[in-house]
């Protein structure tokens, strides 16, 4: 199922595509895509319902965030081995883990804030896994038994902010707006091979990043696995994984956003945004 979220900010209301593209309101089975909906029990529901005898949504509506009020927004960073070599850093042994704070969390197509005195604002198209199940020490191979589904991240990053002052990378990722979701919570199902998956990022119609899923270093099951040995995961977390080679910070020379900049940014079979960056 691709499921998402349409209407004015703070009024969405739940919907999932039926087979023909058209977005059907869901609110009838499900009050919202929020953590206590995000398991699997939900998604077998919606699963066998008649989505055609749903109401239907202009496709004219705002699209909001796929997934709303997430216990976490944890992020991965140098994932890709092509992107650790542009920013002349050694590929990790082991995941590097930071976190976004959930405030950031920002529609697919909404604008990017960029405030006075910020130089090195940066892109990241990324994969974003949601988790279905409460999720505590497990193995890679039951991973998948609790991923719920995949969509499209923009880790919007303020350069400076992240790296230039003290303390961990969290300030430069967390500035309202800097993390669009969506437009689509896809099930799993959906995706034949996680591992395969090409990714690509626009500015200004100039093609900045072109990856794909099977440079990342450590893949999706490894990632939910990973991290379930330092910290519970909830149904509704939503994990970013790390990004592939193009970003601002690893040209030469650098080249970061600035108010009027837009962003095309998609993966396959996820979806894509487009977004504007405005100054605050």
């Amino acid at each position: 199922m691709k499921l998402l979220r349409v209407g004015q900010k703070g009024k969405e209301k739940p919907a999932a595509l039926d087979k023909d593209g058209k977005i059907r309101d869901i609110s009838s089975h499900v009050e919202d895509l929020n953590p206590h909906h995000l398991n699997f029990e939900t998604i077998s529901k919606l699963q066998g319902a008649d989505l055609s005898t749903l109401p239907e949504i202009s496709s004219s509506e705002r699209i909001g965030s796929c997934i709303t009020k997430p216990g976490k927004f944890i992020a991965i960073g140098l994932n890709f081995s092509d992107h650790a070599a542009e920013t002349g850093a050694e590929a990790p042994s082991e995941p590097i883990v930071f976190m976004k704070a959930t405030s950031c969390i920002n529609g697919p197509n909404d604008d990017i804030e960029i405030v006075s005195g910020s130089k090195k604002l940066d892109w990241e198209v990324e994969l974003g896994i949601i988790i279905g199940k409460e999720t505590k020490h497990i193995s890679e191979n039951e991973s998948e038994k609790h991923i719920l589904g995949y969509c499209l991240v923009n880790d919007i990053s303020e350069r400076e902010w992240q790296l230039e002052k003290m303390g961990q990378w969290v300030k430069g990722k967390s500035h309202d707006t800097y993390g669009p979701i969506g437009p689509y919570l896809v099930t799993k199902d959906e995706i034949s091979d996680i591992n395969n998956l090409n990714m690509s990022l626009d500015v200004n119609g100039k093609k900045m990043q072109r990856g794909n899923t099977n440079t990342m270093i450590f893949n999706a099951n490894f990632i939910v696995s990973y991290l379930s040995k330092y910290m519970s995961l909830q149904p509704g977390d939503i994990i970013t994984t790390g990004t592939p080679p193009g970003v601002g910070m690893g040209m030469k020379p650098q080249q970061f956003l600035k108010a009027g900049d837009t962003m095309k940014l998609s993966i396959e079979n996820l979806g894509e945004q487009n977004s504007k960056v405005v100054a605050l």
